[in-house]
């Protein structure tokens, strides 16, 4: 069920970034290469988390659509700047040539600038029958989520510390952050679009939280005991850079027992919903534990 589901949101999504990227045509170079990093593969769970939420309270889709896929492009984005030279210095993302070794460095630069800034004016322009008042505190948390006080501050903590031992608050940090504000996002604004009460929306914040964090240690596990055919870049590339991540701190048994515990107070954080509700959102936890990719 949840494959399907999946499939049918991910294809809905997809069709979505076309059509708004589809109206950029110069610089081709630009407008090419956006296309190319966002449209690539993915799983968009990002952007379908948002629509999750939005089926939980029965509302229409069209609401949060704009807001899903500014949100897939901001996340594009930084996966464009994380593949740099000067960042990790990937060649492969999804089993494709990275944004810089198709388009070249200095593309790559300009590419991964535009999806983000262009997230802003999809939102913005693109955006009906949603309050303005809700709009405006809309755009301010995707600016901060993606900002210094979520993504970028947790990428660069995690560069800095890049061949050092860090604590385990520090870690936090860095995954809380750099990856898990990114997960978050959708389900609040999903939350706001939908009226949530407060009990509703501290429950649903918490789920994307700890699945945030869940996706962050399976990425660990990952690039530890990953299949380049499945995860579609090399393994390996944490302990490369000797980066601190779970399995270095507590082991890779160890960091797998850490996950099914996050899993299992994520499904916990939804017990203010009725059961048949939330199907989906428990049987996501467990897919993103339990993924190959």
């Amino acid at each position: 069920m949840l494959k399907s589901h999946l499939k049918s949101k991910r294809e809905l999504i997809d069709s979505k970034i076309e059509f708004y990227l589809n109206k950029l045509e110069y610089p081709s170079i630009i407008a090419e290469g956006m296309r190319y990093s966002v449209l690539n593969g993915g799983k968009r769970l990002r952007p379908i988390l948002l629509l999750m939420v939005l089926e939980l309270y029965g509302k229409d889709l069209k609401l949060g659509i704009p807001s899903a896929v500014a949100i897939e492009l901001i996340h594009s984005y930084s996966l464009v700047h994380d593949d740099l030279p000067a960042l990790d210095n990937d060649d492969y993302r999804r089993g494709k040539l990275t944004t810089h070794k198709k388009f070249g460095e200095a593309e790559a630069i300009l590419i991964g600038d535009a999806l983000l800034t262009h997230s802003f004016s999809i939102v913005a322009d693109e955006t009906e029958e949603v309050s303005a008042e809700k709009l405006l505190k809309i755009i301010g948390m995707i600016s901060r989520y993606a900002g210094i006080n979520g993504m970028i501050g947790g990428q660069m903590v995690d560069i800095q510390s890049e061949k050092k031992k860090v604590s385990l608050e520090t870690l936090e940090y860095i995954h809380t952050n750099k990856t898990g504000k990114l997960l978050k996002l959708p389900v609040e604004i999903g939350a706001i679009i939908s009226d949530a009460t407060k009990e509703e929306y501290e429950a649903l914040e918490k789920y994307s939280e700890l699945i945030g964090l869940a996706f962050q240690i399976k990425d660990d596990i990952l690039d530890i005991e990953g299949d380049f055919e499945k995860i579609g870049k090399p393994v390996g590339s944490d302990l490369e850079l000797e980066k601190t991540t779970y399995p270095s701190l507590f082991g890779l048994e160890k960091s797998k027992e850490i996950l099914k515990e996050v899993v299992q107070n994520a499904k916990k954080a939804l017990e203010v919903f009725e059961k048949e509700k939330i199907t989906m959102f428990i049987e996501l936890a467990d897919y993103i534990a339990f993924r190959e990719n």
